[in-house]
């Protein structure tokens, strides 16, 4: 991609007002060096700027996805599609579907939910599958796996049977993307990130489980740098991350800074994990999974606050959310809480008071409607509580989950404005949130206005009309930093 020139010019952009009731008004937008630097009815192009015709298109700050795995999504296509599997026979009929023959390659496959299966995942029932071959098969929410035999010796791992879950599944997850060669490469990337573009996206919080601060630099340099990143790192990189002086928001190389401390603190109500105050209501009941205790928590946070870090703590359960307010709150620290699925009403003036944010991801609750109400029978009231936490004064900030949910803002937007995907009335409407509410937390505290960052997403349909199909939003063109990184004029 050419480099921009250092002057761009949207002319006749019809800005939306993200902030009132107020209709937008067409503007041009001046953007030099990265920054927008004039907003008025009209503006003469500076000499050897570049000029974007809006021709009347409707302007948004450009979107971002606040919590995406990246490299997850980018190869997301190279795995068996299991999401339309609602039990453990049925995934082992699509396996075996598969023309295994004699074939030594792995079979890779993503999206089952196991919280309500009827039957129980079987070990031995996968290897009469898929022979030996290696067979590794991730849920839907990413946090348990089910593994063949060959792959267990392959990862060098005991005997078992069932599920690996939690902490023990995240642990080697970086052995398996090696070993059965998942590591996204850069034309993965590219392709990745130019789809990203066409739906309006100009940044991500990426919490891949990598060493991104290591690894961006290279792919800025082969060519990926048209977006802007955010990377995680995780408690077992901490260490190394504060030897070498890092800390949020330093620039690693183009638009890549390193984003927040990532800690899981519990599971997923997909896997049955999510912590919580009370046993679940399904037959076999349990609370779910700590992945870190309170006091660890606490440590480190502490630690990563000291030095200079944010924190992105992961929380779905009610449980591990009052911990992970707690942890904050002795901690010191800043940043956010990922999910934030289910919420005791209490915690949510905690939330607003500590100043933290709701990292969300709304499309979650189309597939976790009907699990929530087997296993959360009796507490369906606190569920993505997202106009509750607008009320109580909690910023909050839309993203996917990629693969969780396909890296589309638009989908995210829509699912907390509609609340639904079928025929069934809202889940909770008194919960929804406004299209202009939902966009706002969708572009990460930024405004068109003087000073602001030169991130332009110019829409073909007015995004705050009821009657817009927001779902299917049409983008006509996606300006980074001042550079025309889509344009579907």
């Amino acid at each position: 991609m050419p480099p921009p020139s250092d002057t761009m010019l949207v002319t006749g952009a019809r800005i939306v007002d993200l902030d009132g009731p107020g209709a937008g008004v067409v503007c041009d937008i001046l953007v030099a060096g990265g920054t927008i630097t004039g907003i008025a009815p009209q503006i003469a192009p500076p000499a050897g700027s570049e000029v974007v015709a809006a021709e009347g298109r409707w302007a948004v700050p450009g979107l971002w996805d606040q919590h995406v795995h990246l490299g997850q999504w980018a190869v997301a296509d190279r795995r068996i599609d299991l999401s339309a599997t609602a039990s453990a026979s049925d995934v082992l009929t699509v396996v075996r579907s598969i023309d295994i023959d004699q074939s030594s390659e792995p079979v890779l496959g993503f999206g089952f939910r196991s919280a309500v299966w009827p039957d129980a995942a079987s070990v031995r029932e996968l290897d009469a599958a898929v022979g030996d071959r290696a067979a590794v098969l991730v849920s839907g929410d990413a946090h348990s796996a089910w593994l063949s035999s060959r792959a267990l010796i392959t990862l060098g791992l005991p005997a078992r049977d069932g599920l690996i879950e939690e902490r023990e599944w995240f642990e080697i997850v970086p052995a398996m993307t090696a070993a059965f060669s998942l590591e996204a490469t850069t034309a993965d990337y590219r392709r990745v990130v130019e789809a990203a573009h066409r739906r309006g996206i100009v940044g991500v919080v990426d919490l891949e489980f990598e060493d991104g601060a290591a690894l961006w630099p290279g792919r800025v340099a082969a060519g990926i740098d048209s977006l802007r990143v955010r990377g995680g790192i995780y408690p077992e990189r901490l260490d190394a991350a504060l030897e070498a002086g890092l800390r949020s928001g330093d620039v690693l190389a183009g638009l890549v800074e390193v984003g927040p401390l990532k800690i899981i603190s519990d599971g997923s109500l997909g896997t049955r994990t999510a912590y919580c105050c009370a046993p679940y209501t399904d037959s076999t009941g349990g609370v779910g999974v700590q992945n870190f205790t309170l006091g660890e928590m606490t440590e480190l946070l502490s630690r990563a606050h000291a030095a200079g870090f944010e924190a992105a703590v992961h929380a779905i359960g009610d449980a591990a959310l009052h911990d992970a307010v707690l942890a904050f709150e002795q901690s010191g620290a800043r940043g956010s809480i990922e999910h934030a699925q289910l919420i005791r009403r209490d915690d949510l003036t905690q939330l607003a008071r500590l100043g933290l944010r709701a990292s969300v991801q709304p499309a979650h609750l189309l597939d976790d409607r009907d699990i929530a109400a087997v296993c959360w029978a009796d507490r369906l009231d606190r569920c993505y509580l997202f106009a509750s936490m607008q009320r109580a004064g909690v910023e909050l900030a839309l993203g996917s989950d990629a693969p969780v949910a396909p890296l589309d803002p638009w989908l995210a937007i829509d699912a907390a404005v509609r609340r639904t995907a079928d025929e069934r009335d809202a889940w909770l409407p008194g919960e929804r949130l406004s299209a202009r509410a939902a966009l706002a937390a969708s572009v990460d505290r930024q405004r068109l206005r003087v000073g602001g960052r030169g991130d332009v997403v110019l829409l073909d349909a007015d995004p705050l009309d009821s009657g817009t199909d927001l779902r299917t939003m049409p983008v006509g063109a996606t300006v980074v930093a001042g550079r025309v990184v889509h344009d579907g004029r």
